[in-house]
């Protein structure tokens, strides 16, 4: 049986539902906390594609059924790989994953629904915002199961969290609470379970409020800054655009007439 197909015959994939520009992509593996099959990793790249090309989406929220976020990428696949059991496939398909994340061009916000391991530490880090929950935990075990990370993944901890924070949790592989997380700056802010999706979405409608291409052109040049990789040329003709677009001039204009703009994208 394909592994995104559940005994009963129903699809274990992510789920996707879109309402009023908002985008939520919903893990859908409960049973077993989310964990990340590669037929999972197919289905979020096409997902995001999708998504990247759709100017009526101007925000993602991604979460989790159940009680964990994520528990990473399968670890019973890299044990089957290892004995010979299960092809060798993509190895750097969870890499383009998350890249592919990081990269839309649009506002993201991981919803944390629970506790968060392995690899989708990584999936959950290449948002823009990260909303967590009381009592949640983070895990990174790479240490204690004989892995060396990926490049982009590396790079993410650092930049984000700091070199000592990606060493305490990349060199110890030991757990830290959801009070540490805010600390580290892994999570913007923590909710009682019962508020998650409310505050997403409230996040959500205050980010889509915003001029698109201003957001686009933004988060890219922090992106690439970040990663050491900005551009002037690019950044100088992003800037030049969105200085020539229709939603500049309806932003200036509502904030002359004191009223909330109307954006189109333009």
């Amino acid at each position: 049986m394909p592994d995104h197909v559940k005994a009963g015959g129903q699809s274990t994939l992510p789920i996707v539902t879109v309402a009023d520009g908002c985008a939520v992509v919903r893990l859908n593996r409960p049973r077993e906390h989310n964990r990340l099959e590669p037929s999972d990793l197919v289905a979020l790249q096409e997902t995001f594609a999708r998504i990247d090309t759709d100017p009526s989406i101007r925000v993602l929220v991604l979460t989790g059924s159940g009680k964990s976020f994520s528990s990473g990428f399968h670890i019973g696949a890299l044990a089957e790989r290892l004995a010979g059991k299960r092809e060798d496939g993509d190895r750097d398909a969870f890499e383009r994953t998350v890249d592919r994340l990081e990269a839309l061009r649009i506002p993201t916000i991981a919803a944390l629904n629970g506790s968060v391991y392995g690899g989708a530490t990584d999936l959950a880090l290449a948002c823009d915002f990260r909303i967590g929950v009381e009592g949640m935990r983070l895990l990174m075990p790479a240490a204690r199961l004989g892995i060396v990370y990926y490049a982009s993944g590396i790079r993410r901890y650092v930049t984000r969290l700091g070199v000592a924070a990606a060493k305490k949790l990349f060199l110890t592989a030991q757990p830290i609470d959801a009070g540490e997380m805010l600390r580290i700056g892994y999570l913007d802010e923590i909710v009682a379970h019962e508020d998650l999706m409310a505050r997403a979405e409230a996040l959500a409608a205050t980010l889509a409020a915003n001029a698109p291409l201003a957001l686009a052109g933004l988060k890219r040049a922090i992106n690439e800054t970040a990663a050491g990789s900005l551009d002037l040329d690019s950044l100088g003709a992003i800037r030049a655009l969105s200085s020539a677009s229709e939603d500049h001039a309806e932003g200036v204009r509502a904030w002359t007439a004191k009223r909330a703009p109307v954006f189109t994208g333009r």
